[in-house]
């Protein structure tokens, strides 16, 4: 699976590398400012990564797509009320949502009734970033813990301490961790939040001993020392955290695991409308200000066509339903 996404992005990046005359002039033709006022919803709250990449696309979309471009954090029910009000919207274009995958791709396989069908009640537009994880403990947990092998060998020996936060119950996150309690052989109790910002918090105030989320959340937190990173689950060291090593290199080969955000709209959307907003959308994730607002966050910059972010969800729809049941997690 991680051979077939990588060479999907690779492909991906150099296919928008490379537009023709032709393609540019339709693609500014189709991003012509058409809609008053754009209001993209997250479920996720202010300050994180899902946060960010709305505000940072919504600075590219205006005057673009939309005259003006607004974020709304709709919290709550790991990203479920975002997605559930979204699908209730208007399919006129002027709503959008922005959300994590695992809403999509992990949620149908825990929940046994969900308020919405990913693949009926949203249409996709277009990938936003990829990202990967990080592992990282706070005060709660001794200074001399520095790798993942030592914390977990602190967590058996440490019972009554050991848990993690994550930004959701049913995250990638969420099950990163419990990948790596397993082949850790211990247990670890998950505290879920609304969002990592606010497992961050409890973290750095030693309420929590560890938080699994993205990469890009713990970056503003690791100058003064109270957010230590253990390991990174991506299948090789990321430039953002370059010093840290991945899980696989600290001998849990098989927790590799990474992630991406995108943009839907309600189903029932005029396709007229979704090509443009995905039109929109390339043009303002190709923009330098936003490529480096989004990098400053962890996050890599990459859009899709319609039919690549909806092949990519059905493909880690099937890869997550095998790795949820061997955890053993239902949400009901």
């Amino acid at each position: 699976m991680q051979t077939n996404r990588r060479d999907f992005l690779q492909h991906s990046a150099a296919a928008l590398s490379i537009p023709s005359l032709m393609g540019a002039g339709l693609a500014q033709a189709q991003t012509q400012a058409s809609v008053e006022v754009l209001k993209i919803i997250t479920g996720f709250a202010a300050g994180g990564t899902s946060d960010t990449v709305c505000r940072r696309v919504a600075d590219g979309l205006r005057g673009l797509y939309a005259r003006s471009a607004l974020v709304e954090n709709r919290t709550g029910a790991g990203g479920q009320i975002a997605i559930t009000s979204v699908k209730a919207s208007p399919a006129d274009g002027t709503v959008m949502l922005q959300t994590p995958a695992s809403m999509l791709t992990i949620y149908p396989h825990i929940y046994k009734k969900l308020q919405y069908d990913p693949f009926k009640d949203l249409v996709p537009v277009s990938m936003a970033c990829t990202f990967e994880f990080a592992l990282a403990v706070g005060p709660a947990v001794p200074a001399s813990i520095t790798n993942v092998p030592e914390f977990l060998a602190w967590v058996k020996a440490n019972p009554t301490n050991a848990n993690f936060g994550s930004p959701a119950a049913g995250s990638t996150p969420h099950f990163t961790a419990e990948m790596l309690a397993r082949a850790g052989q211990v247990s670890m109790r998950h505290l879920p939040y609304r969002g990592t910002q606010p497992a961050i918090l409890d973290l750095t105030g030693g309420q929590i001993a560890s938080v699994s989320g993205p990469i890009g959340d713990f970056l503003p937190h690791l100058a003064g020392g109270r957010v230590r990173l253990m390991g990174v689950s991506g299948a090789k060291r990321r430039r953002f955290a370059p010093q840290t090593p991945t899980f696989a290199e600290q001998g849990l080969k098989d927790v590799v695991t990474d992630e991406w955000f995108a943009f839907y709209m309600p189903a029932g959307t005029p396709s007229d409308i979704v090509q443009r907003a995905n039109a929109a959308l390339r043009t303002a994730l190709a923009k330098p200000e936003v490529i480096d607002g989004l990098s400053a966050m962890g996050l890599e910059a990459k859009s899709s066509s319609q039919a690549e972010l909806l092949d990519m969800q059905r493909r880690d729809t099937e890869r997550w339903g095998p790795i949820v049941k061997a955890v053993g997690f239902t949400a009901d």
